[in-house]
């Protein structure tokens, strides 16, 4: 019989060769051999009688466990196989050359059985012919279950023994729909690094552009919550693999190939798990004393038996006495669980034992444990922590209790001190923020003090000016803790430090056009302001004031106007009529009365308003230049012509006082543009509009709504110029990102539409171009009124439309 030894195999041949002498070296039968790997009739017989040219992983690594054998050398044989046989297909990378792979140091656990899951995974993921190679059509499995039950587990070793198989390994937690565009932004930036300081939108679409236009990749979708949070990146990759985890049990039989629901381990496996995480090995036909009992009173619960060895691990301490521990912390501890257990109170009774014990050597690891609960779950920069020091003992301190719940397996870090990050597990972070006067380590006063302790951290992170496209990278990698913050603190335990956090995001999100989040936002730390200072104090002012930016932003004028106009009464009565913030809101509300089309009141004004600027704050103030550029466009509207030159004076100043790329000069530079066009010079019209598109799209992004704007112009003047056909395709393209961006009632996208429909009426096309006025005229009429500009321009054309098509018929 030939010797067994997988270091010798290079060729599927060979690896069947050896495969099926140590089928008969054991004497084994097909079915014997099939119910114990837990593999079918069919698999096994494949592999005996080379149908099966190239077994997947986990049916290999089923297998020789099966017959005894240690997986690891079969696998690298596997991998050896398919690095020789498979070549590149043209236009595309040859394995192993660029790979991009990331898998959550959290996922990266001790693992043990789920061969018949793994084999599942392998035939959700076959391909007819030649295993392992990727075709052109998206495979999409999803594996549910109980929160730790080992589904991120699973997933992750499936991912990693098939690691040749694709260039893209990309593990994204998509517990929101916000999380699946911060994990598809990563990747991006992954995949091409000179994208990682452009806005989250544009690093998304990027994402899924790549996924579309390539086959190769994994993508593992984890934590799904939300069916629709995955919608529309299934509906973009049409190619490829996707592999999905979540606690959803119903619902993925459309979306998915194959649904995978996932149980407890089998007492066996579990005290394997034990005794492996605990040992760091198995001694043969040793079950330590009471790991058995240990494993069944855990309900065989992957993620509460590793929390279980781990803290045995670090204390020396054997199943028996970690027995004893927890019935000193009996099931009532969150209230009896009902049938089948509930996950946060089985875990968190081994969590208050692990604290415990934490507690008595580093008694500061409870407390940052209850900060880091209020943040999200993943990339939490540990930097954001430093401040803690100070409570904590001093900085060495500090990091010897991130150590330490490290150690404990109570966090997850990734990178060093400066650079790195810190993950949570989900479980871990609610038990931490549920109060209970009986669990020391989570008395109520101590979480609340943990709440206000994360809320200041999270205040002194703040990036800086939200419209500093400079500060805008580290705007996103804090915006996800916000949100959490946000999501888990009661709004009536807000507090001062609370109110900043949600003023300065609001400006953040309202700046990039999300202004649903904005809005939310602002109106909490408006409702905040006032219980904690009053109506009439200056931060209750100043935020009343950001919420009606908001709502003029997203289209809601005449909210926008009441509450500026209450806000300006305020203001006047407590600071004064010339104090930079009554300014501001004179300044806003004059704003606000033009885009809701009363250009009168709005130019008086301003007029008020640039005068007292000129004398408060100076000719050359930021404010004043901002007063100046919109007095121009009254002046712009009157006569084109005269407006030229002083646009380009205030062009001048903004250029000298913010700098040539400022939004606010992009902006001034965008008028001018646009007004040459309106005086017929599109010599210069239309390089200065390409010109400031590009940077715009550079600075901003190109789904900034000031972007869209630059976009739209260009349109303008080339319709102007001639160039129906070009112009038709950026107004479309325009019309279809506002859409997206800003909704289909808001007044930018209602412009679109009038502009798309203007440009089919250049070109001819008058019923296209009616169907579109009407469109248009009724979303106006229904959303800006009757007498709006935008309204009375829509309806004008929508008549001249009319009138020429009667002519031709």
């Amino acid at each position: 019989m030939a010797r067994i030894d997988p270091e010798r195999i290079r060729t599927p041949e060979e690896l069947r060769a050896q495969l099926v002498t140590l089928f008969h070296a054991g004497g084994w039968s097909v079915h014997r051999l099939s119910a114990e790997a837990k593999l079918g009739l069919a698999t096994v017989q494949g592999i005996l009688n080379g149908k099966t040219t190239l077994p997947h992983a986990g049916t290999l690594e089923a297998f020789v466990k099966a017959c005894g054998q240690d997986p690891g050398p079969w696998i690298a044989a596997r991998g050896r196989i398919v690095r020789a046989e498979t070549s590149a297909e043209p236009g595309e990378e040859a394995p192993g050359a660029g790979r991009v792979v990331y898998l959550p140091p959290r996922a990266e656990r001790t693992f043990v059985g789920r061969a018949g899951e793994l084999a599942r995974l392998d035939e959700v993921f076959s391909t007819a012919g030649r295993p392992g190679v990727v075709v052109g059509r998206r495979s999409v499995g999803t594996v549910h279950g109980l929160g730790g039950i080992g589904k991120s587990t699973l997933a992750a070793r499936w991912a990693r023994g098939h690691l040749d198989e694709h260039t893209v390994t990309w593990w994204i937690p998509a517990d929101t729909a916000e999380a699946v565009q911060e994990g598809l932004a990563a990747l991006a930036a992954a995949l091409n690094p000179a994208l990682a300081g452009q806005p989250l939108e544009v690093l998304t679409a990027h994402a899924l552009t790549w996924l579309a236009d390539h086959r190769d990749w994994l993508l593992i979708l984890d934590d799904v919550t939300r069916r629709a949070d995955i919608e529309s990146v299934l509906a973009r990759c049409r190619q490829g693999r996707v592999l999905v985890t979540s606690r959803l049990a119903s619902g993925w039989q459309q979306l998915t190939d194959q649904v995978i629901a996932l149980d407890v381990l089998p007492l066996p496996e579990a005290v394997e798990l034990l005794t492996r995480t605990r040992l760091g090995t198995v001694p043969d036909g040793h079950d330590p004393d009471g790991a058995a009992e240990l494993c069944e009173e855990l309900g065989c619960l992957p993620l509460a038996i590793e929390q279980a060895a781990a803290f045995m691990a670090e204390t020396g301490g054997d199943p028996r006495h970690y027995l004893r521990l927890l019935a000193d912390y009996p099931a009532d501890l969150y209230a009896q669980p009902p049938a089948g257990g509930d996950i946060d109170r089985t875990i968190a009774r081994i969590w208050h034992a692990t604290l415990d014990h934490l507690a008595a050597e580093t008694p500061s690891t409870g407390r940052v444990l209850r900060v880091l609960a209020w943040f999200a779950p993943d990339h939490i920069p540990r930097t954001l922590l430093e401040p803690l020091a100070e409570d904590v003992g001093g900085p060495v301190a500090l990091h010897r209790t991130i150590g330490r719940l490290a150690a404990y397996s109570m966090i997850a870090l990734v990178g060093g001190p400066e650079d790195g990050t810190i993950g949570v597990h989900r479980l871990v972070q609610a038990v931490a923020r549920t109060p209970d006067p009986t669990d020391p380590h989570r008395r109520p006063g101590d979480i609340a003090t943990a709440m206000h302790q994360a809320t200041r951290l999270l205040r002194d992170a703040l990036p800086g000016a939200p419209e500093d496209p400079g500060t805008w990278p580290a705007w996103r990698a804090l915006l996800p803790h916000i949100d959490a913050l946000t999501d888990h603190a009661p709004p009536d335990a807000d507090t001062a430090d609370t109110r900043l956090v949600l003023t300065t995001t609001g400006l953040f999100l309202d700046g990039h056009g999300d202004y649903k989040r904005a809005i939310d936002y602002l109106k909490r730390a408006k409702t905040t302001a006032h219980r904690l200072h009053g109506r009439d104090h200056p931060d209750a002012l100043a935020t009343r004031h950001d919420l009606a930016v908001a709502y003029e932003s997203a289209g809601d004028f005449q909210r926008a106007i009441r509450l500026l106009e209450t806000t300006l009464s305020a203001r006047n009565r407590v600071l004064g009529p010339d104090h930079p913030d009554t300014l501001r809101t004179r300044h806003q509300l004059a704003f606000a009365h033009d885009s809701a089309g009363d250009s009168q009141r709005a130019y008086l004004i301003y007029k008020d308003v640039l005068a007292a600027r000129k004398r408060v704050l100076g000719p050359e103030h930021p404010e004043t230049l901002q007063t100046r550029h919109e007095m121009v466009g009254f002046v712009k509207a009157r006569n084109p012509r005269e407006a030229i030159p002083l646009y380009l004076d205030v062009l001048a100043a903004r250029s000298r006082v913010l700098g040539h790329d400022h939004p606010e000069t992009l902006n001034t530079r965008n008028n001018l543009a646009h007004t040459y066009k309106r005086v017929g010079d599109l010599r210069r019209a239309v390089p200065e509009m390409e010109a400031v598109l590009s940077i715009r799209e550079r600075v901003l992004g190109s789904d900034h709504p000031l972007t869209s704007v630059a976009r739209n112009n260009l349109a303008g003047a080339y319709d102007l110029a001639g160039d129906s056909a070009r112009a038709i395709e950026v107004y479309e393209a325009t019309l279809a990102d506002r859409r997206r961006v800003v909704g289909p009632d808001h007044p930018l996208t209602i412009n679109s539409l009038n502009n798309l429909a203007y440009a089919y009426d250049s070109a001819g096309d008058l019923d296209r171009a009616i169907g579109l006025y009407r469109q248009a005229l009724r979303t106006g009429q229904r959303v800006l009124g009757p007498a709006h500009p935008i309204t009375q321009s829509i309806r004008r054309n929508l008549v001249s439309a009319e009138a020429a098509q009667r002519r031709r018929t």
